[in-house]
This record gives structure tokens, sequence and C-alpha cells, in this order.
């Protein structure tokens, strides 16, 4: 097993990332894991991963991405989608 200069092997993940794919709502569902961008990281563009908690937004589509809350109670716009593979 290959391992990453720290003497530890690599882990095997087990999901797929799409990306750009958190524009439609009809694509999210709660419970499924994202990483979202919050307002006040979006100069930034830094990214806050969890599971969805709730969908805010009510448009079947939003350019920047669909609003949620995850479960630690976060909101952001949905920029990546993890399924499990």
């Amino acid at each position: 097993m290959s391992l990453n200069g720290l003497d530890q092997p690599f882990k095997e993940f087990s999901c797929l990332l799409l990306m750009g794919s958190g524009q439609n709502r009809q694509d999210l569902f709660v419970g499924l894991e994202v990483d979202i961008v919050q307002k006040h990281h979006q100069v930034s563009g830094e990214l806050t991963n969890g599971f969805i908690k709730r969908i805010l937004t009510k448009s079947k589509q939003h350019p920047h991405g669909i609003k949620v809350i995850i479960e630690t109670g976060e909101i952001g716009r949905v920029k990546h989608i993890y399924l499990e593979g």
C-alpha cells in the first residue's frame, strides 16, 4: 500500500465529487453531503463541508448555487455535491 510521506496509508474514498452541480434544486436533498460557501467567505472562496439539514432556496435553480443550512447550522450556497459510490 502506498504511503503519503507521513507513514500513513492513503485512504480510499468511496464518494464522487460533482463540481458545479449545486445550481439545481432537484439535485439536492436533506442528508446529502455538500460543500458550501458562506456569505462572509464569498471573496476568499473558502468552502465548508457538511450535510444538508434544510434547503432554503425556493426556485428551481440559482446561478450562484442553491442556499441551504447544513447540520452545523451554517448557511451558504452549494458549490460541490458528494455522492456515495
